[in-house]
């Protein structure tokens, strides 16, 4: 199935309703399907078709969603490019993805310097390179009605570039069928109201982004989207729409249980907050719901599983320190070096199977077949699971630090860290040592005072 149809079926199932809140403008989900129809003309008037790469390399605003349902309904690929990146990395992955066209704005245009493919600027008054199109003026004239192209399953929808931790990012190809059985599932761990708001913090270039985004149009529920995060905004904006529920990151909440004035905004609304992409220390559960109410549901994943794994739900049992089981239709082993399942309750690899996993590493092939054996995903991750099927994730297998031949744990003693009272945020690395081979070098931020 195209996963634009998720868009159509939002439709025909919910009507027409304000969908999203930006920056003071409100837009029904027909608006955003209208402008999305209308830029699916310009860009196959342009030459894209099915199968062609198309970049979005934007900050959070409407004009991402609308391109990402454009560029499906034309069955082409979205090529989502994080717009903090230098021009090396963008240059990179415009030539590895053979992209034929960057949809982005004249602030980062500059970026693409020496590129001689096709550029569509959202809000160009002024700036981007010569022979640019300005997106507004694209889109003004062409028909709001289009015929989305049909995809099969495994029919590749996104390449997402991963930094990982050596060589150049490894482009992860997700197909439809891969990111609608992941937001499928996420939309099944949380029960919101159908006239919730829920705070769009993420951003869209990643896959946590992607899934959240997907799951809303699924459930129906509304978002208000913000251009990236600001601790004040966010408090401020839950206080104003009455948000339910929030997709983050550890970082994001440590931010705002130390922020200031954290104190003077209205949080009660707060159901959910979804945490995952790091480790979550167990030290600011208890203060952070305290504080701002609501439920913290730490989850895992990886962009290689588009990108959820694992999950707590709302209305299940939670246990600290957990990132929950499997979600529906995934299964997680744990395995040795030797590609062994171990016992529960022990440490190893851990490995994912399921409709989420990814078709490969795009133009990649002894990559692909490194971390795709035996009809695992290999996340790289040491975890382990416990007898009710709740995964913990110990930590990543490249981050393990080996002192003396001893096996410690970067992430245990950054919960030991956090425990302490004047500590803020902490972050352990391996250093290389003479004697041991390696020691444990910490890194903290102090609390005000």
């Amino acid at each position: 199935m195209n996963l634009a149809r998720l868009g159509e079926e939002n439709r025909r199932r919910f009507g027409e309703y304000v969908s999203l809140a930006f920056e003071g403008r409100e837009l029904t989900n027909g608006d955003q399907q209208r402008a999305a129809n209308r830029l699916a003309h310009a860009l196959s008037r342009l030459g894209a078709g099915p199968g062609d790469r198309v970049v979005v390399m934007l900050p959070n605003c409407p004009e991402v969603l609308q391109a990402y349902a454009a560029i499906w309904r034309l069955g082409a690929v979205i090529v989502p490019v994080i717009f903090l990146l230098g021009p090396e990395e963008v240059r990179h992955i415009l030539a590895h993805s053979e992209a034929r066209c960057v949809i982005t704005s004249p602030e980062f245009a500059w970026k693409l310097e020496g590129w001689t493919g096709t550029v569509i600027l959202v809000g160009a008054e002024s700036g981007g390179p010569a022979g640019a199109l300005a997106y507004e003026e694209l889109v003004a004239r062409e028909p709001d009605r289009f015929e989305t192209v049909e995809r099969a399953d495994r029919d590749l929808a996104v390449i997402l570039y991963t930094a990982g931790t050596t060589g150049r990012p490894k482009g992860v190809a997700l197909s439809h069928g891969n990111l609608a059985a992941n937001a499928r599932a996420a939309a099944s761990l949380y029960e919101l109201d159908r006239e919730a708001w829920a705070l769009g913090v993420l951003p869209l270039s990643h896959s946590y982004g992607l899934t959240v985004m997907n799951a809303g149009a699924i459930l129906g529920t509304r978002a208000v989207l913000l251009r990236w995060f600001n601790p004040e905004l966010v408090l401020e904006t839950i206080q104003r729409h009455r948000v339910q529920q929030m997709s983050g990151v550890p970082t994001m909440y440590v931010y705002l249980l130390n922020h200031p004035d954290a104190d003077r905004f209205d949080t009660s609304s707060m159901r959910i907050w979804g945490s995952g992409a790091a480790p979550l220390p167990v030290e600011i559960v208890e203060p952070f719901e305290k504080r701002f109410g609501g439920l913290i549901l730490e989850g895992y994943g990886l962009t290689e599983a588009a990108p959820v794994v694992s999950a707590h739900r709302y209305s299940g049992e939670r246990k600290l320190g957990s990132v929950g089981p499997p979600i529906p239709g995934v299964e997680v082993g744990i395995f040795d070096d030797a590609d062994r399942q171990v016992p529960v309750g022990e440490a190893g690899e851990v490995c994912v199977r399921g409709p989420n996993v990814m078709l490969g590493y795009y133009r990649m092939p002894e990559e692909t077949a490194a971390a795709l054996r035996n009809g695992w995903l290999h996340t790289g991750d040491i975890g382990r699971l416990d007898r009710d099927g709740f995964l913990y994730i110990v930590e990543r297998k490249k981050d393990l630090i080996i002192r003396g031949g001893l096996n410690i744990y970067p992430r245990e003693v950054e919960e030991v860290l956090y425990a302490h009272p004047k500590i803020a945020e902490g972050a352990v690395v391996g250093m290389p040592d003479p004697l041991m081979g390696e020691d444990v070098l910490a890194f903290v931020v102090l609390r005000p005072g």
